[in-house]
């Protein structure tokens, strides 16, 4: 079984401190999560950015002053940045951060409910999407809500319309609206992937830690960090998330997995560090 990657995704774009006081918005704020992260034992760093007061942006010259900030302290990190942006926000808004040449960004695979919110994803968005990262040879990191995401994204692939060959695929499960965090719904989806592809999980809520030893079980990779969960275990809120990152390398070490360094996460993910 090869090493496991752990992703942080260190604030996302719709937690807030009133939720937990660690929740990263300020560059200062944003690299302080990501070096914990990585000290914990993190390969990758999913980043989303924040203004000051803690408003969602997708804004590239935020993002570039983040990323440059974040490889002073963490020269190493695969640094993956979202282009989901927040829920309202135009493709154009949500494509900037590809105009900083990434080695990976997230793209995501089809509309869905999201609690109260409709996180709207069309195929015309998902094909503009995949023409960029074509055209900027950017690896994608599929994200699927739903089971009829993964059906959506590989039939683009199969056409030309978004980067293939090997494909990284996230599933995230237990957001409210979307498909249950549950281990048959995780099995169905990784059954369905392309031979050769790579895959993550991601259990929102109190789902983190039971997705996270499935998918580490099943020979996966696994997503944790604030914009996903705030919380170490019932009713304790997470201090940082190097401390979710650690209870991650935790339950690898009982499980027999070694955890992959950023380079290892690289050529697992078949990249090359730019």
């Amino acid at each position: 079984m090869e090493k496991l990657i752990i992703t942080a995704a260190i604030c996302g774009a719709e937690v807030t401190k009133e939720q937990n006081p660690a929740v990263p918005y300020t560059v200062e704020e944003i690299v302080k999560e990501a070096k914990s992260a990585v000290d914990a034992g993190a390969a990758i760093v999913h980043l989303h950015v924040r203004e000051d007061d803690g408003t969602p942006t997708q804004s590239k010259a935020r993002f570039k002053e983040c990323i440059d900030a974040i490889y002073k302290e963490c020269p190493n990190v695969l640094l993956i940045p979202s282009t989901g942006g927040a829920v309202g926000m135009t493709a154009e808004e949500r494509l900037q951060p590809t105009e900083l040449m990434p080695e990976m960004a997230t793209l995501d695979c089809g509309t869905c409910n999201f609690g109260d919110d409709v996180f709207e994803n069309t195929m015309p968005m998902m094909r503009a999407f995949g023409k960029r990262m074509l055209e900027n040879n950017i690896k994608p990191e599929y994200e699927c809500f739903e089971m009829g995401h993964l059906d959506s994204i590989l039939t683009l692939a199969k056409k030309g319309l978004v980067p293939a060959h090997p494909m990284q695929f996230n599933f995230v499960l237990g957001v409210l609206g979307c498909t249950p965090a549950t281990v048959p719904n995780l099995c169905w989806l990784v059954n369905g992937i392309p031979a050769g592809s790579t895959w993550t999980v991601t259990g929102i809520g109190r789902h983190a830690f039971p997705m996270a030893a499935a998918g580490i079980a099943m020979g996966g990779n696994v997503r944790v960090g604030f914009e996903d969960n705030l919380y170490l275990e019932k009713g304790v809120l997470a201090k940082s998330n190097g401390e979710l990152v650690d209870k991650v390398v935790r339950l690898a070490k009982e499980l027999g997995r070694g955890v992959a360094t950023s380079d290892e996460a690289r050529e697992i993910l078949s990249l090359k560090k730019r």
